[in-house]
């Protein structure tokens, strides 16, 4: 898996990411995957089915003990409420309702955003373009670590707290690294997401209110679920900076897995990601993968060579807006 030299530094490289060109490749001599593109019917039904579920179970929780609370925060609720990040991710690609409704998507993200907690899916689609336009950026995509998380973090023991901390981590990195403006759709989910969180709070009391946000806390972090966001660009093998997983956790997070098709093909659904695969099987078929995100997460922490700092970062000139 590596050599034990714990790494000091990002991977610097000065060419272009790799995906806008396979990109090209493959519609030239696979043009039938365009008609993978476009929205995906059945995601507003099983998304709302996702958030009307969360809401049941807040009723259910309302007079548990504490610790019961936790335990299906962590096994139960914040599985669902970390899908729906994923159903946010896909949603940002306007994979909801298709290009030409694009306010559907934002407002349908605020929705799905509702059992999370903690208003998230304006913001997220904010910084989410600069992660594909680009990847590996530096200052400019937010999903890399700082230099203080790759030199502090560095440890075993560090390692396993910065993965129980990712959800600080992620949030509050595009503040420091790349700061925007607030939008209005951010101000419009905040206060949705508020207005709610005092509805549910009003009607059951706090301990559904905690249920939820402590599901996404403790799902988004040391979970088996969270090994995705190691798993997509952390470089295992050098020359590498995205890397798809193809096993069962797809059917629980919108194949977010099929991460290297889908920088490929952002705007392709996740339910229709595994037939790129299976239409241009030699661009995939031969690329490194992940079987299993507890062994990634395993990596993470027991390898000296992994690590926040295990990642490819590029010099990008910023593209003229449309």
């Amino acid at each position: 898996m590596g050599n034990g030299v714990t790494r000091t530094d990002f991977e610097w490289v000065y060419t272009e990411q790799p995906h806008t060109q396979r990109r090209k490749e493959i519609l030239a001599k696979y043009p039938e995957i365009k008609t993978l593109m476009g929205p995906d019917p059945h995601l507003k039904w099983i998304v709302s089915g996702m958030v009307f579920t969360q809401f049941l179970a807040c009723y259910l929780v309302k007079d548990l003990s504490w610790k019961w609370i936790f335990f299906w925060a962590y096994a139960f609720g914040g599985c669902i409420n970390h899908s729906l990040t994923l159903a946010i991710h896909d949603i940002s690609h306007n994979v909801a309702f298709g290009n030409k409704q694009a306010k559907w998507n934002r407002w349908f993200a605020v929705f799905a955003n509702l059992p999370v907690g903690i208003p998230y899916s304006a913001s997220f689609k904010k910084y989410h373009i600069d992660h594909h336009r680009y990847l590996g950026g530096d200052n400019l995509d937010v999903d890399i670590p700082t230099d203080f998380e790759g030199w502090f973090f560095c440890t075993p023991l560090r390692k396993l707290l910065w993965l129980f901390l990712q959800p600080l981590f992620y949030s509050l990195r595009p503040l420091y690294v790349n700061p925007k403006a607030i939008t209005r759709m951010e101000i419009f989910n905040a206060l949705v997401q508020f207005f709610i969180n005092l509805m549910i709070y009003y009607l059951w009391g706090l301990k559904p209110i905690i249920y939820l946000i402590a599901g996404t806390l403790l799902c988004m972090g040391l979970h088996p679920i969270s090994g995705h966001f190691i798993a997509e660009h952390y470089m295992f093998l050098k020359g590498y900076e995205t890397y798809s997983y193809y096993g069962p956790l797809n059917c629980l997070t919108f194949n977010v897995g099929y991460h290297m098709e889908h920088h490929d093909f952002p705007s392709i659904p996740g339910c229709r990601l595994p037939m790129v695969k299976k239409i241009a099987p030699e661009y995939y078929d031969n690329l490194p993968h992940h079987q299993s995100w507890i062994r990634v997460l395993w990596d993470f922490v027991f390898d000296d060579t992994i690590g926040p700092y295990a990642r490819v970062k590029r010099l990008c000139k910023l593209a003229k807006e449309s």
